[in-house]
């Protein structure tokens, strides 16, 4: 580590963890991607939550010439909340962050994503864009191309279930500890995330600098959960921020009205129908309820060539990640 680099990591001090659970086939890019930050993390925690497969051998194996402070945690699984609690009561220093163990981070992610931190003390937490990329590697998709976010205060753009990606987010870790992860909740991040932003501003910072990867055991994929959590979690916190229990309830629609959507891009279209049409206050526009119909009307062999297609145009685009 050059001598520049060792000074910014004791002005910016970020403890990462690693929350590991049967991604035995990619643990390894996930902590190497830790190992060749530009700016090194003050101390890398991994603890393995109950893996059935070779990941604790794989984390203890990848760590040995691990340059910095690390340590491995093995234990029986406990659930991804509670994992980050516990890393959370073990972390010191100025800044927090986690990454999924099918993730990865670009090298320059921590010096980025602290610098910005250092700039804005008022924000409670910094994020940007990120890939989606595939069991290989390969880029299939970039925040950048669909996600609208901004920067500041947050609290209409996630009440409208746009949230940032957990491997592309650093936490203060002041702010952080005010609240920790609901244990009770199915989806982590995102009522931590709607009480983080009563707190303080997101710093939004737009270079892609992470990678969220897409598999068959995301729970992500899950919509009917995605929605009741969400949909929990807005009942729970919405009105905290300032929103009345009317504008919460409209809020609670058009999250029904995404899922929907969601449903529709997968063929699932008799599940879609039925969400769209059961609180109608959840359809943003005029655009896109027309929209929504004409994805109902389109032909599952379509849908299908047409995510392939955009699939394709972010692989050639993009390209892989290469760590």
């Amino acid at each position: 580590m050059s001598e520049t680099s060792h000074g910014s990591n004791q002005a910016r001090r970020a403890f990462v963890v690693v929350p590991s659970h049967n991604h035995a086939h990619f643990l390894e890019i996930c902590l190497r991607s830790i190992i060749k930050q530009s700016l090194a993390p003050w101390e890398l925690l991994v603890i393995d939550d109950g893996s059935s497969d070779e990941s604790p051998r794989i984390a203890e194996r990848t760590l040995i010439n691990c340059p910095f402070a690390c340590e491995l945690i093995v234990r029986p699984n406990r659930g991804l909340p509670a994992t980050l609690n516990e890393a959370l009561k073990r972390s010191r220093g100025d800044y927090f962050a986690y990454l999924g163990s099918d993730d990865l981070w670009l090298p320059s992610f921590l010096e980025v994503r602290t610098a910005t931190l250092e700039r804005r003390p008022d924000s409670v937490l910094t994020y940007g864009n990120a890939f989606s990329i595939d069991e290989s590697d390969g880029i299939i998709d970039c925040t950048t191309d669909w996600a609208a976010y901004i920067d500041g205060d947050v609290r209409r753009m996630l009440m409208t279930t746009l949230a940032p990606l957990s491997p592309a987010v650093v936490y203060r870790r002041q702010a952080l500890e005010l609240h920790c992860w609901n244990e009770k909740a199915n989806l982590e991040d995102y009522e931590l995330y709607l009480r983080l932003s009563a707190d303080g501003e997101f710093a939004f910072e737009p270079q892609v600098l992470s990678a969220w990867r897409v598999h068959g055991q995301n729970a992500s994929l899950n919509i009917p959960m995605m929605m009741r959590e969400k949909i929990e979690a807005q009942r729970r916190v919405g009105t905290s921020l300032g929103f009345t229990k009317a504008q919460v309830q409209r809020f609670q629609a058009l999250t029904m009205f995404r899922a929907a959507q969601e449903h529709m891009r997968r063929n699932e279209k008799g599940r879609a129908i039925r969400l769209m049409f059961k609180d109608l206050r959840g359809v943003p526009s005029l655009g896109e309820a027309a929209r929504m119909l004409a994805g109902l009307a389109t032909p599952g062999t379509v849908l299908r060539w047409r995510k392939s297609r955009r699939q394709a145009n972010a692989a050639r685009q993009y390209g892989s990640v290469v760590i």
